[in-house]
């Protein structure tokens, strides 16, 4: 009889992760056998350790910082959605070789289809704040789902120029000072800094110009709604937390491990605001 299959979540640091609750809500859910642990893997032992999953008993994991690119050097088959990003964060054996997506901007779509159904408009205009790690998958989603424009706006043209290349020729890099007209014209706005995240400064931003139709959405998940996404609807816009994108990543990388597709439920939704609460 063969082991139960192991997954893990490789990060430095990683302990914070929330990813062992949501696969092991999974397993629990469907009766599968198998576990989900957290895998703390300092930089330099990373190679080593994805190297010896199966010594170490492992079928896969996922990756998060600082590993997603690390990640993609080392596999032997790169899916699409990694191969555009450079960056992997859900990786599985395979005939004896080591296969990796990139989840993110699933997740991404995801959420919002859950979430904001007929988020897209007219997909003209997706205005992306921010030029960091999290905006590159959102940028190439964005892309891949039709909009004419991509706009990411960053203090740095320069970061701004480099994500907005992943959306292809739809793609188009601005500082803040040419905000207030991207805003106008966006059908969906996404907040893809860290600023709002519980300990760190507010994303000081004016939404006076934004259409009434406009959806907005953070990828931040804690706290749950963001002093951006409150302002947002406090102007009457429809607006979507980052929680579900977490949730929805996940699913991809369940299903190759343990083989069920698993859904998001409110549920486990749930699960996870409590733990995010601590009640």
């Amino acid at each position: 009889m063969s082991a139960a299959p192991r997954a893990c979540v490789l990060g430095w640091p990683v302990r914070q992760s929330r990813s062992p609750m949501i696969h092991g809500h999974w397993l629990k859910t469907y009766g599968l056998p198998g576990s989900y642990e957290h895998a703390e893997v300092a930089p330099e032992d990373f190679k080593a350790f994805v190297r010896a999953f199966v010594e170490n008993g492992f079928v896969g994991g996922n990756v998060t910082a600082p590993h997603k690119e690390a990640a993609f050097a080392l596999l032997d088959h790169a899916e699409p959605s990694a191969a555009a990003l450079g960056a992997a964060n859900t990786l599985w054996l395979a005939d004896g070789r080591l296969h990796g997506a990139n989840t993110d901007g699933f997740g991404f779509l995801a959420n919002l289809d859950d979430r904001a159904p007929g988020w897209e408009g007219e997909r003209k205009v997706a205005l992306v704040l921010g030029a960091g790690g999290a905006s590159r998958a959102v940028a190439h989603a964005l892309a891949g789902r039709g909009f004419e424009r991509v706009a990411v706006v960053n203090r740095t043209v320069e970061r701004a120029e480099t994500v907005a290349a992943l959306a292809g020729s739809a793609g188009v890099a601005c500082g803040y000072d040419e905000l207030w007209r991207w805003l106008a014209l966006a059908d969906v706005v996404v907040n893809a800094t860290s600023l709002g995240m519980a300990g760190k400064g507010a994303l000081d931003v004016h939404l006076g110009e934004m259409r009434d139709e406009a959806v907005v959405t953070d990828l931040i998940y804690v706290p749950l709604e963001t002093p951006f996404l409150a302002a947002a609807k406090a102007q009457g816009n429809r607006t979507v937390d980052g929680l579900g994108m977490l949730l929805h990543q996940a699913v991809p990388g369940f299903e190759r491990w343990f083989g069920v597709r698993p859904e998001v439920t409110s549920e486990l939704r749930a699960l996870v605001i409590d733990d995010i609460l601590g009640r």
